[in-house]
């Protein structure tokens, strides 16, 4: 596996807590990749979606043969077993009634995706210049969108917009998406919680994406626009770009950042 990659979380310019938990890691075989967005009041998101990327990550630390049969029954059953964890502990401890977390994980190899996802936090893929969301919020206003009674732009800027409708911790079972796809050298991926997905509309996120700079800098950009739109959540931002193998260790930018649009 030869990629490039940045992580980072930040709380934002409103939350005094940060309630995003992240996980990037790779080996020989694949990389694995996670972003959670807790919530629960009391720190207790924080807990939540703690739980849920050490749960998960630890789970798939030895899945790296992303073609095995049961490669996506695993992914599910980590999924699952970080849903029952947390769940017992909201019944168990008074305090963390009502907790919960999103998880969007995915594991990258040199040909193929495995993506697990709960939630609202988002996977892209920019392939090509162009970019693609591969999950579905689970969320009230998606199914909205779904019904056709909003729009894409409507929705972002509904007062329900973080109303989520599947959760880790939100009942005793649940039913994650699972699913695959080819991975080709020049992909980029991104892994966001919704106080990123929130504040930057797609298009400047493709722009930033598709921009030849390194993960670092696309990263640093992504959280600092989101800031200056209002921060008015915990921001976390995963990206993942696969290389051709000579590029190890060069990954040189050959852009710069696009600069943001003007605000009028």
């Amino acid at each position: 596996m030869h990629l490039a990659v940045a992580a980072r979380t930040d709380v934002g310019r409103v939350r005094k807590g940060n309630e995003d938990s992240l996980h990037a890691s790779a080996n020989a075989h694949r990389g694995l990749f996670i972003v959670a967005d807790g919530m629960g009041g009391h720190a207790a998101g924080e807990v939540a979606s703690e739980m849920a990327v050490e749960m998960v990550s630890h789970d798939l630390s030895d899945l790296n043969d992303l073609e095995a049969a049961d490669s996506h029954e695993r992914v599910a059953n980590a999924l699952r077993d970080a849903n029952r964890a947390v769940f017992e502990r909201t019944r168990i401890e008074r305090d963390k009634l009502g907790m919960g977390s999103t998880v969007s994980a995915i594991l990258l190899s040199e040909t193929r995706f495995i993506v697990g996802h709960v939630g609202d936090s988002r996977i892209y893929l920019v392939r090509d210049g162009r970019m693609s969301q591969l999950t579905k919020d689970h969320s009230l206003v998606q199914e909205q969108v779904d019904a056709g009674l909003l729009t894409p732009e409507q929705a972002r800027r509904h007062p329900q917009s973080n109303v989520i409708t599947r959760c880790i911790g939100m009942a005793d079972e649940i039913e994650p998406d699972v699913f695959d796809g080819d991975v080709r050298v020049g992909d980029a991926f991104l892994l966001a919680s919704d106080g990123l997905t929130g504040m930057v509309d797609d298009r400047r996120i493709q722009q930033l994406l598709v921009s030849r700079a390194k993960p670092e800098r696309i990263v640093d950009a992504l959280i600092q626009e989101a800031n200056v739109n209002g921060g008015n959540d915990n921001i976390t931002a995963v990206v993942v770009r696969v290389l051709a193998a000579e590029s190890t260790g060069t990954d040189h930018e050959v852009t710069p950042i696009p600069p943001a649009p003007a605000h009028g």
